[in-house]
């Protein structure tokens, strides 16, 4: 097939043309078995050409520079990933550290209450132990302290008299010791306490007793139920104050037991 060429001033052919002569050429020659010498470098320089024309360098240098941004954005999404690894574990441990925290001021908030609850009780029970009541609590007194008569052989009363019922329960006074649980003779069934104040307590006429030499008791304790054993004209509690244990040492057992913060 004929190309025609534009008339007028012959022109230089161009790239394209000049190509596409030369390839013919070249396989004119390769047809024919005659391939001259300089066949290999004009091959070469047309395969220069054509990797300079076809941009193979420019396709290689996008490819590299594609490679390093895929690299380094994947770095960038390993770095974040480590970053945010690493903020839950902080978050974490200061979450537990709140915890712990919030634990150990709970526990010291507790402990403190109990401490708290421990010596109001301990401070109660001190009160009540060092605490006085009646011997038979809402009773009176029926005859009075150093009351004269033939009834008693000292001629006065050594003690008060408490309206009582017998088996009426009575009680301790005080805090103190049990030094003396039996017979007392004139007293009938007796008790005599040593107070943690050094003073003594008796209970005398008693029906029965509910105490033991050398035990301890408390105040409001019962201790033993209202008689009429010994010498007594009726069931009623005979309630002594005395310096020491024996008989003779009594002192004023309602200003004793008044100063003590009782009412009678």
């Amino acid at each position: 097939m004929a190309f025609a060429r534009a008339t007028g001033k012959h022109r230089r052919p161009s790239r394209l043309t000049r190509r596409g002569a030369t390839i013919a050429g070249v396989a004119a020659l390769t047809t024919s078995g005659v391939v001259g010498t300089l066949s290999a470098p004009a091959m070469a320089a047309e395969s220069s050409a054509a990797v300079d024309d076809t941009g193979i360098n420019q396709a290689v240098s996008v490819g590299d520079t594609l490679a390093e941004r895929i690299a380094a954005q994947a770095a960038a999404q390993q770095e974040a990933a480590e970053q945010a690894a690493a903020k839950k574990k902080a978050e974490e441990r200061a979450e537990a550290a709140r915890k712990a925290e919030a634990k150990r001021k709970a526990e010291a908030k507790a402990k403190k209450e109990r401490e708290a609850k421990e010596r109001a009780a301990r401070e109660a029970e001190r009160k009540r132990l060092n605490s006085y009541s009646s011997p038979i609590p809402g009773s009176s007194v029926s005859t009075g302290y150093q009351t004269g008569g033939a009834l008693w052989s000292s001629g006065s009363h050594s003690g008060v008299d408490f309206h009582a019922a017998s088996g009426t329960a009575v009680h301790a006074v005080g805090s103190g010791t049990v030094v003396e649980a039996g017979w007392g003779g004139a007293y009938g069934n007796n008790i005599v306490i040593k107070m943690n104040d050094g003073t003594y307590t008796q209970y005398g006429h008693l029906s029965s007793l509910g105490v033991t030499v050398g035990q301890s008791v408390t105040p409001g304790q019962q201790i033993g139920l209202s008689g009429s054993t010994g010498n007594s004209t009726g069931p009623h509690l005979h309630f002594e104050a005395r310096t020491s244990p024996d008989y003779g040492s009594d002192i004023d057992p309602v200003a004793y037991l008044r100063s003590h913060g009782v009412n009678v």
